[in-house]
């Protein structure tokens, strides 16, 4: 039996376990990335590992989120990173050099290669034939000390691509079309994988898109065969001794099989408020539009900004339009601005952005209320705009442009003819921005501002678990729900118990204070509990509150991951009724709680309230049993040291 394309890249890294759907496995981590939002922590765990210099092939700090400086809080972060980074042998990619996934595809990115990024949408790498990860920071920064990151081995799903796309239709819209037949849990527990003649016709850009926004499908990552037009893009970057080709074998099997022809597609769009919530523009109709964003880790590429400036040459936005784009990175600015398109968006009346995540993390540009806002982002939870009342649809960028103009959602094929845009031979390249750390063994000073706090650490499991049901809440509650990240949260991502104070507030506003006066408990979940960012706040902060364990429906994997690396316990129903036998401030007791979680995936938690006993299923590895008794991931990492 031959390999698939994700089978031969984890073989080829593979350091434990075998490659069975639903076995543990550990593979070895050739490069890492972390962003400022979640890179804060993850360097923090790393110093407190004790390991000198990082022992990855190529490790990169980003500073992309952050990037609204009303205080002192984020360039103190920002300081904190670069020096940090500097002494512990990693690159460090200056704010306005660009978003992480945009400059590492386009800088650093080797097919073949696995990437390990503490942001979600690090599988943007698999556009280059990458198997790249997202995961929380802790797992990322064990993985910059040499050790090896822990997975279930997941099933690999083929979707295969067939012809090829009409005019006006765009790899944004094949990503919709996997997330309107998968759905967002869809790809839970499975590596996407791209084959088909239809791929040959997408760009290295056009399939970053796609990988990127498989993370909505709940997948572990996703991937394109490394072939000539990843080879074109290299060397347009310089890099073309990066190349490598790697395909499946001709007998590879996998564990599913869907098939999309491309010259049937349509403009799509993700209604509100889910990206899997599609339909045809056309058929969602001509809604007034009063915000269009163009840009994120998504759609913010070379390619994808010259389309935006060939349908706004010329014409201007409805006076009733308030338009903003943000390149993805400094190359791609530094390009449109000498070519002339960066004009053409300006005087259409564009305002442009710096080259970040900006408004799809919600650092500013915040709808208006009620407003209806057009983005070309990979979210449109509730509230994460910054607007609770705010409707986000998710779109391509030609679309997003054409909307623009006429101020109501429009088909771009309405347009007439569809610009024609083609790959640069050679792109701009001025690496000035990346710093490289300092030689090994020199004096670097680590800058900690006042912001900077100690985070949690849990203690080793208790014989006893008990605590009130603090919160119930139904199934796919977000990463946004569990730690709101907006523009006033996010510069206090390195100081978890300020933080705290607003965990879960979005579904509870009194959340925080209950579980300080219950001295914390459990939280009680539907299915796909945690779904969207890596980021691990969203355990730190019920660790902080003193949540011992959550029982839910089921988990998305990257949060059940940091809830183990924390030491909070994950618990999913074994009957799924049960989820309605428990009430919130019902008194939950888990005896014998070491002993239950030794002897196997059953154990019981008993409803005191009720006088019931819940049977709840606890799927660890033998390794992450030893995480949970030792009281997470740091705990455990120290006891295999000593």
């Amino acid at each position: 039996m031959g390999l698939n394309l994700a089978q031969k890249i984890i073989k080829e890294h593979l350091v434990s376990g075998e490659m069975k759907p639903g076995t543990e496995i550990a593979i070895r981590i050739d490069q890492t990335l972390t962003q400022d939002s979640t890179g804060t922590m993850a360097y923090l765990q790393f110093e407190a590992m004790g390991i000198p210099r990082v022992k990855t092939k190529k490790s990169v700090a980003y500073i992309d989120h952050n990037t609204l400086q009303t205080g002192f809080e984020n360039a103190d972060d920002h300081k904190y990173i670069q020096t940090v980074a500097a002494k512990h042998g990693i690159y460090f990619s200056k704010p306005g050099n660009g978003i992480c996934h945009q400059v590492h595809l386009e800088r650093f990115g080797v097919p073949g290669m696995t990437l390990l990024g503490s942001d979600s949408h690090t599988p943007t790498g698999g556009g280059i034939g990458m198997l790249a990860i997202g995961a929380g920071g802790l797992d990322v920064a064990v993985a910059m000390g040499g050790g090896p990151y822990y997975m279930m081995m997941p099933k690999v799903c083929r979707v295969v691509l067939k012809g090829a796309l009409k005019p006006w239709v765009t790899a944004k819209d094949i990503i919709l079309e996997v997330l309107r037949r998968l759905s967002v849990k869809g790809g839970v527990g499975k590596i996407i994988e791209y084959a088909g003649d239809g791929i040959k016709t997408l760009t290295v850009p056009e399939r970053a898109t796609i990988t990127n926004m498989g993370a909505e499908l709940g997948a572990t990552t996703s991937i394109f065969p490394s072939d000539e037009v990843t080879r074109e893009f290299l060397r347009a970057q310089g890099r073309e001794n990066d190349w490598v080709e790697l395909k499946p074998d001709e007998d590879a099997e996998y564990d599913e099989e869907i098939v999309i022809n491309l010259d049937e597609l349509e403009p799509l769009a993700a209604q509100p408020h889910s990206p899997d919530n599609v339909a045809k523009v056309k058929d969602i109709g001509k809604i007034k539009v009063d915000q269009v964003a163009i840009g994120s880790c998504t759609n913010s590429s070379y390619m994808d900004m010259m389309k935006v400036a060939a349908i706004l040459k010329g014409k201007k936005v409805h006076p009733d339009v308030s338009l903003v784009i943000a390149p993805g990175s400094k190359q791609v600015l530094t390009m449109l601005a000498q070519n002339g398109a960066l004009a053409d968006m300006v005087a259409a009346g564009a305002r442009i952005l710096e080259s970040a995540c900006g408004p799809c993390i919600g650092m500013g540009q915040a709808p208006a209320t009620d407003a209806v806002s057009l983005r070309t982002f990979n979210r449109n939870f509730e509230g994460r705009s910054g607007t609770k009342s705010a409707k986000v649809y998710l779109v391509s960028p030609e679309t997003a442009a054409a909307s623009a103009i006429t101020g109501v959602l429009t088909d771009p094929r309405e347009l007439g003819e569809a610009p024609k845009v083609s790959m640069p031979e050679k792109f701009v390249i001025d690496d000035s921005m990346v710093l490289p750390p300092a030689p090994e063994g020199a004096e670097v000073e680590v800058v900690r501002g006042p912001n900077i706090k100690p985070f949690p650490i849990n203690k080793a499991l208790a014989d006893k678990v008990s605590g009130k049901a603090l919160i119930k809440v139904g199934d796919n509650i977000t990463t946004d729900h569990i730690m709101p990240s907006n523009a006033k949260l996010l510069p206090f991502r390195s100081n978890v118990p300020y933080l705290a104070e607003f965990c879960l507030t979005p579904c509870d506003p009194d959340f925080p204070k209950r579980a300080k006066e219950n001295g914390g408990g459990f939280i009680i979940g539907g299915s796909n509990y945690g779904q969207g960012s890596s980021r691990e706040h969203a355990a730190l902060a019920p660790l902080q509150l003193g949540v011992k364990g959550v029982i839910a429906k089921s988990f998305a994997r990257i949060h059940m991951a940091n809830l183990i690396n924390s030491g909070i316990i994950p618990m999913t129903f074994e009957n799924e009724a049960d989820y309605d036998e428990i009430d919130m401030d019902d008194e939950l007791v888990i005896e014998n709680a070491r002993e239950q979680i030794k002897n196997g995936s059953s154990i019981v938690v008993k409803n005191v309230t009720k006088g019931k006993d819940i049977k709840v299923n606890v799927a660890l590895s033998q390794r992450q049993v030893e995480i949970i008794l030792a009281g997470g991931l740091l705990n455990y990492t120290r006891q295999q040291n000593q």
